[in-house]
């Protein structure tokens, strides 16, 4: 547990911090998701520590429940106390889905000894996600088109809305179920996704954000990213793979990458794809 501003936080390390690789630090998406989603990652510890954490609020850190702490730049905040409590000078640094716009921060403020950073699938800006959110639905069947656009203008919870949301998700976040070992492993986390910790920070919905995202843009933080950068996203990703290529082309030292037959969640649906594509980034910049 490291101390952070506002509580604690839960550290995990897989693998050996004094490796001659520099360790990669994995920050997850929700917001309100756990460390549980990177598990797939722990293949890579044979030769570099890989380290996963879970934000405050979520999994198995300290769950103050205050929302004064859910605001971008004390997200960003947990990360340097995670380094200098593991010692770590030199590391790379992955941040999927909302974990990106950690890195995008962290990036931007070109920290001392940043390998080389990897957004995966980036919250970047809150108009484009939404735009491509409303992109992706409408290759969906009609019905389910109707059903979404009904529940535009109604609760979240309402009748039906649930389910065609989750066809959403099965087309664009998760194509495959996790493997039956990761669901259980999340299932044991004393938070497993801290839904109120979304809301205030997102919304109700995929497809409305009145949280404190609801304004965010970083798209101009792009440019003062000094490290490799590579923006990696799924074929049929939440972040549409023209947009990822788009935001990489403003990385001085960006490149693009899409993983066939994988949604938002790549290590889920293609998992070696996924390895492969890490790995190779890691061993150019190590």
């Amino acid at each position: 547990m490291v101390a952070v501003p506002g509580g604690r936080v839960y550290v995990r390390v897989n693998g050996d911090l004094g490796s001659r690789r520099p360790p990669l630090i994995m920050a997850h998406g929700g917001p309100g998701g756990s460390h549980a989603a990177n598990l797939q990652a722990i293949a890579l510890s044979g030769d570099r520590a890989v380290v996963l954490y879970d934000q405050l609020d979520c999994g198995r850190s300290d769950a103050p429940g205050d929302p004064k702490n859910w605001t971008v730049p004390r997200f960003v905040a947990e990360i340097d106390p995670i380094r200098q409590a593991l010692g770590l000078d030199r590391l790379h640094f992955l941040g999927h889905s909302w974990g990106g716009t950690l890195g995008l921060e962290y990036g931007a403020r070109r920290p001392p000894g940043l390998a080389s950073l990897i957004l995966q699938g980036p919250l970047i800006s809150t108009p484009v996600w939404i735009a491509d959110a409303y992109r992706l639905r409408a290759t969906l069947p009609p019905q389910v088109r109707a059903e979404l656009t009904r529940c535009d203008a109604v609760p979240a919870d309402s009748s039906g809305c649930e389910a065609a949301t989750e066809i959403f998700y099965h087309h664009f976040n998760a194509i495959e179920r996790r493997p039956a070992w990761a669901q259980a492993y999340r299932e044991s986390l004393p938070t497993g996704f801290n839904s109120k910790l979304y809301q205030g920070l997102w919304g109700p919905t995929e497809f409305r954000s009145d949280g404190q995202l609801k304004t965010y843009d970083g798209t101009s933080l792009l440019r003062r990213i000094t490290a490799p950068t590579l923006v990696l996203s799924g074929q049929f990703d939440s972040i549409l793979p023209d947009t990822a290529r788009r935001f990489a082309r403003m990385i001085p030292r960006g490149e693009a990458q899409v993983i066939p037959g994988a949604a938002h969640a790549i290590q889920n649906d293609q998992p070696q794809r996924w390895l492969t594509a890490v790995d190779r980034w890691l061993r150019r910049f190590d």
